[in-house]
């Protein structure tokens, strides 16, 4: 992939998780299904964590390993307007990533590690978006938990 189309999947990814949730509001932040379970603020926390967390380690020695900690971070927030904030902060960093480094960069693989193994740096898209995807999906249950309609994430409709 080159760093265009890199960002071109960034954004896509943005887009669709952004109208996903379009419908949560910040009077549902503290919303969870069950006792234990993410509130819709920290669904959105923990995506946004991700990101910085795929993106940081794309051209790092070094994976993040103190999950403890991060679910920690994540289950902090109680704000939706705060977690989109860091949603919208994780997109613009992995953007500056994706322009900051050329396609060979990307095509490069990663030194032995726990999380991705020695595949091309490019996983981290994959990766990314297939955790956003599942995050957005949860999401749209709890908004019909919460007597929401869960919009089309693919395009306006």
């Amino acid at each position: 992939m080159t760093p265009q189309e890199i960002k071109q999947a960034i954004q896509g990814m943005k887009d669709y998780f952004n109208r996903s949730t379009r419908p949560l509001q910040e009077e549902h932040s503290t919303f969870a299904p069950g006792e234990g379970l993410y509130t819709v603020a920290q669904q959105v926390a923990h995506t946004a964590q991700t990101i910085e967390w795929f993106f940081g380690a794309a051209f790092s020695e070094n994976w993040r390993m103190d999950f403890e900690g991060m679910d920690k971070e994540a289950r902090a927030v109680t704000s939706l307007n705060e977690a989109r904030a860091w949603f919208e902060k994780a997109i613009d960093q992995a953007l500056c990533v994706a322009e900051a480094h050329d396609a060979a960069e990307w095509a490069s693989t990663f030194p032995p590690n726990p999380i991705m193994g020695e595949v091309p740096r490019t996983a981290v898209m994959a990766a990314c978006v297939d955790h956003t995807a599942h995050h957005r999906g949860a999401l749209t249950v709890y908004e019909r938990l919460l007597g929401l309609t869960p919009p089309m994430p693919y395009m306006d409709m």
